[in-house]
């Protein structure tokens, strides 16, 4: 294809995802409202413990209410229109890659998907307890009172790390198969790897909570380990097969 279809080409898969990004945000406007009530539940918990506080959401502008309502639509929508502009951008890039290439793309890509959807449900699970945390910081005599915007941009943005976290072991993979990092250089960092996760892991659940406390850093640490042990299986087959093509010394091997 030429410099102009290809543009031709991408105009029309940029046309698709934003049409399906569009419907999808229509469909979200009209489901804000029992998600307001789910990440507002922290501030209702903290409400009735501490009744001689004041605590809740609050909007700054006569408009604040709707451009919240119209962020969460965004947000959800994207979610929502995923597998549409996700494969809109497969379709575009898969003519240029080769059959190993798609091969891998493939394998990454039905990883980090369900990887990174499960993060983000274990974010939801956590970012209600960090919220509670961080109250019981307020000084005495002091309320907490929340702006609505940067309340919940606070809560995305929570559940998005701890979803990237979920996905940073195929990363590592990826790593590995560029060349860049060996599978022992990542079973290396185990020590380093562990104390984060349980560090995270200690700050995300409430402090009575220990099986949760495990539990989540325990899912981390099978995930790190998981990367480690499959970058190690990829670096004995690149050896095994720069032996059989007499490119590797046998002691070496």
């Amino acid at each position: 294809m030429s410099l102009g279809a290809h543009l031709v080409e991408l105009r029309r898969r940029l046309m698709i995802s934003a049409a399906a990004l569009v419907v999808a945000m229509i469909i979200s406007f009209f489901v804000t409202e029992p998600i307001i009530e789910f990440i507002t539940a922290p501030i209702d918990r903290i409400a009735d413990e501490h009744p001689e506080v004041v605590v809740g959401l609050t909007f700054s502008t006569v408009t604040a209410p709707f451009d919240l309502r119209m962020r969460m639509a965004l947000s959800i929508g994207i979610f929502l229109a995923a597998p549409v502009w996700l494969w809109q951008i497969w379709a575009f890039i898969m003519p240029g890659l080769t059959r190993k290439e798609v091969k891998y793309t493939i394998g990454f890509v039905a990883a980090a998907i369900p990887l990174f959807f499960g993060g983000c449900y274990v974010g939801s699970l956590v970012v209600p307890h960090v919220i509670e945390l961080m109250a019981t910081f307020t000084p005495e005599g002091a309320n907490n009172l929340y702006e609505g915007k940067l309340f919940y941009d606070f809560t995305l943005k929570l559940m998005l790390v701890v979803g990237v976290s979920f996905v940073l072991p195929v990363f590592l993979v990826a790593l590995n198969l560029a060349g860049v990092m060996t599978g022992r250089a990542i079973l290396k960092g185990w020590r380093v790897a562990v104390l984060i996760a349980s560090v995270f892991a200690a700050l995300a659940t409430p402090a009575a909570d220990v099986v949760s406390m495990l539990l989540l850093a325990g899912i981390l640490v099978v995930l790190f380990f998981a990367a480690a042990g499959v970058s190690m299986l990829f670096d004995r087959r690149k050896k095994k097969q720069l032996k059989n093509e007499g490119l590797l010394p046998d002691a070496e091997a």
